[in-house]
């Protein structure tokens, strides 16, 4: 059992402590501000404060986790040795040369978008407007080395101290925005569909397309779902989450409807074969009560609770979006990532609760976060599948270095080989092998 020193335990400190030994090092520890307590104590042991106690390791500390209230932040970034360090601290004969509990509160909290920030046109932060991005380092899962820094500093005075590296995991995540490209969306739908491909000069060959697969001599481009599962087999013990958006039909939402037998039927197929997820609609946001709605249709399909979720557009909007998904019962969500770059957004690669910085504590909520969409690469970047499953690989061998979880998004409509999709289905299958080495942890 390591003991851990404190002078004062607040709110912060106690929750990113949380984080660095029981969510990313799995070890068991206890925390004491009484300093006779810990000089007596004769196992492994770390002190966090202004001051050395006795001769266990020492993190020097920076106000930021004694604070309860939001201020502009300086964490002033430096890349020294291969190694980002944020709120540096100053002293003879350190340990650290930064406080790494106060750098972890700053990135897995997001307090930076707590503070006064832009937004792009759908209401999320600008990832170009986050430190990580703007000092070159939201490719690192920082937190996870920074909690390795410090079992390694402990292990090194504590040879016998067990506290085990974590294991690699593998989290494949597919949003089913539309299930269907021209089946089963109802005949107002299929007929307005039809029409616009009749008279479009760019889609000739749409409206036989559309055609066949109606009458069943094609299928349908997007049901790619026994693919995704067949494919899953090239990494197995991995996870396979499916989110699915079963909103009212409007400008960003156009799902096929919950009331369809077809989908029902699909839908009860996957919660076979892997875990189901809300895809909350992006108008939730703006109607909070549209996510009960919402979780009440995906109950009533499985017959079974709704615990995890992942906005539509990635529409996070802190702490909004996290109070809105507790209300509504969700236990797990998966949204924490950018649209439009690959990274991580919170500095970490493993789960983590969610700290609502405005209320100053700790939620039930876990956080995944994930590293790179699909969507990501070919629309935003403009790779191609070649350029594509280097990303893939280069981030992979990013969380593996630290034995993280990589968890990714792929969208199964995506994975037609149409549309400019062409070579992205081998770019996801090398994927999903490469990431399925060696793994064998189960979500």
């Amino acid at each position: 059992m390591l003991l851990i020193h404190v002078p004062k335990l607040t709110n912060r400190l106690g929750y990113t402590l949380k984080v660095i030994f029981t969510h990313v090092l799995h070890a068991d520890y206890s925390i004491t501000t009484d300093e006779e307590y810990f000089l007596q104590w004769d196992d492994a042991k770390l002190s966090y404060g202004h001051k050395r106690i006795g001769d266990s390791p020492f993190i020097k500390c920076h106000p930021l986790l004694f604070e309860t209230t939001i201020e502009e932040q300086e964490p002033h970034a430096e890349c020294r040795d291969g190694q980002w360090r944020l709120y540096p601290v100053y002293g003879r004969d350190l340990d650290f040369d930064f406080d790494p509990l106060a750098a972890t509160f700053f990135m897995v909290t997001r307090y930076e978008e707590y503070l006064p920030h832009r937004e792009d046109e759908h209401g999320r932060f600008c990832p170009e407007d986050s430190l990580a991005m703007k000092e070159g380092f939201l490719d690192q899962p920082v937190v996870d080395q920074w909690a390795r820094l410090i079992r390694n500093k402990i292990v090194e005075r504590y040879p016998d101290c067990n506290i085990p590296c974590q294991s690699f995991r593998f989290v494949q995540t597919v949003d089913i925005d539309a299930a269907w490209c021209y089946k089963h969306k109802g005949t107002f739908r299929t007929v307005v569909g039809a029409g616009r491909d009749l008279f479009s000069r760019h889609q000739p060959d749409e409206v036989w397309r559309r055609l066949k697969v109606l009458i069943n001599k094609e299928q349908d481009p997007y049901e790619t779902f026994n693919y995704i599962l067949h494919t899953r087999t090239k990494a197995p013990g991995s996870a396979l989450i499916f989110f699915v958006l079963l909103a009212d039909y409007d400008q960003y939402d156009k799902p096929a409807s919950y009331l369809n037998p077809h989908f029902r039927r699909l839908l009860q197929h996957l919660d076979d074969y892997a875990n189901m997820g809300i895809h909350p609609g992006y108008n939730t946001l703006e109607q909070p009560r549209t996510a009960d709605q919402e979780i009440k249709r995906l109950e009533s399909i499985l017959h079974r609770p709704t615990v995890r979720s992942r906005y539509h557009f990635l529409r996070l909007k802190l702490p909004r979006s996290y109070r809105i998904l507790q209300h509504a019962g969700i236990q797990n969500d998966y949204t924490m990532g950018y649209a439009d770059v690959v990274g991580f957004r919170a500095g970490i690669s493993v789960s983590f609760p969610f700290y609502d910085l405005e209320r100053d504590h700790e939620n039930e909520l876990i956080i995944h976060p994930f590293c790179v969409m699909d969507t990501t690469l070919k629309k935003y970047l403009r790779l191609t599948p070649e350029e594509g499953l280097k990303e893939y690989k280069r981030i992979i061998d990013r969380v593996r270095e630290v034995d993280g979880t990589y968890c990714c998004i792929v969208h199964n409509q995506n994975l037609n080989e149409m549309d400019g999709w062409a070579g992205w289905r081998e770019a996801y299958e090398q994927m999903v092998e490469y990431a399925g080495l060696g793994q064998t942890a189960k979500d």
